[in-house]
């Protein structure tokens, strides 16, 4: 993401201009729009035209609208954000009043106005514009004709390519079909890898799947390598892990960045840090019930006693559409912080277990 401009005033109202640049970036938004922001972007208006013959027709013109939300739809799979509002600025196409939906696009400037930003929001900002927050960790989740390369974010999983073929079974005195199928299979993914990962950035590469395939795909992947003298693969093969997953759906990415003995592999890899704090919060409320908090209300009454040294919350809070209850969260993270303690807003988007909002006043103090 690239900020563009800033100009917030003291009020805390005002706007920035920001440019998503992947498709990250969309999260990022998504979460930084709000009912009742004022969002400028530029979209695709059909327009209906009358000729002097007066026969109708109508195209479709771009034009850059000015709206305030109403309604917000994010698309977690494809990454795709879509706006819908009422134009409150004149505009040569749209009437004053009239609804239309904006659909951000990739590499095009939006503006967001807010009557308020407050710090979640504004710290938001900054992670989203750091470059140092880009995806560090790939995985390879698969089993027998289908796989799954995903990058894996602070903020969210994302998909990168899908690979699903069918794969004849062995046939008494006969596996050549099954072999062959097998190896295109295995080609496709690694083609997969190093179309996808990007190795300059990425420290850690997950290959993940049940019983004896991710080994037979690895040897696979560095034979051909030596073979083709695939540099990029060779020179980052002790990058590679192998490790057990249930299945090849992408659903079973999320056991094995549970796993401790994956948990501390990453330990250096900016997804590490979610991981390992909500592991370390439900060791605790396994082992020391008594110094562990969640839910609003316990979680505030150990803030009030200065007893929360780790605050665990997740993004999708930040989304209330109450401006008091939204705010009431905002409160608690900006206070923890002016106590001393560390905050860390985990994603919606991806996380091991369903929780809303935990606190602990004992990992660490």
């Amino acid at each position: 993401m690239k900020l563009i401009r800033k100009d917030i005033e003291k009020d805390n109202a005002g706007q920035v201009t920001l440019v998503p640049d992947e498709a990250e970036d969309m999260w990022h938004t998504y979460n930084l729009l709000q009912v009742g922001d004022s969002l400028q972007a530029s979209t695709i208006r059909k327009v209906q035209t009358e000729s002097a013959t007066g026969s109708v027709g109508s195209t479709r013109v771009r034009t850059i609208l000015t709206i305030c939300v109403e309604n917000i739809d994010f698309d977690s799979q494809a990454c795709q954000l879509r706006v819908k509002g009422i134009n409150i600025q004149e505009n040569q196409y749209v009437k004053m009043g009239a609804y239309h939906t904006i659909e951000l696009e990739l590499n095009r400037k939006f503006t967001l106005a807010k009557k308020e930003w407050d710090s979640v929001v504004l710290e938001r900002i900054e992670q989203a514009c750091d470059p140092a927050f880009s995806a560090d960790v790939a995985a390879v989740i698969m089993q027998e004709g289908l796989a799954h390369i995903c990058l894996v974010t602070s903020s969210m999983t994302l998909l990168r390519a899908k690979i699903e073929t069918n794969i004849p079974r062995k046939r008494q005195g006969s596996c050549s079909q099954h072999e062959k199928a097998l190896e295109k299979f295995y080609e496709q993914v690694m083609q997969g890898i190093i179309r996808h990962i990007n190795f300059d950035v990425v420290k850690v590469v997950l290959v993940a799947s049940p019983g004896f395939v991710r080994e037979q795909f690895c040897e696979f992947l560095f034979l051909r390598a030596v073979k083709q003298d695939l540099k990029t693969i060779l020179e980052n093969r002790g990058k590679f892990i192998q490790v057990h997953s249930s299945s090849g759906h992408k659903h079973s990415l999320t056991e094995v960045l549970c796993d401790p003995a994956v948990t501390a592999r990453l330990a250096d890899t900016k997804a590490a840090a979610e991981i390992k704090a909500l592991g370390d919060f439900y060791k605790m409320l396994q082992h020391e019930p008594d110094r562990a908090f969640y839910g609003i209300k316990h979680v505030e009454r150990a803030n009030e006693a200065l007893a929360v040294d780790t605050l665990l919350v997740t993004d999708e809070l930040f989304r209330h559409q109450d401006v008091a209850t939204r705010s009431r969260y905002v409160r608690l993270v900006d206070n923890v912080k002016e106590n001393g303690g560390t905050v860390r807003i985990e994603s919606a988007n991806r996380r091991c277990s369903n929780f809303t909002l935990s606190g602990s006043g004992s990992i660490g103090g």
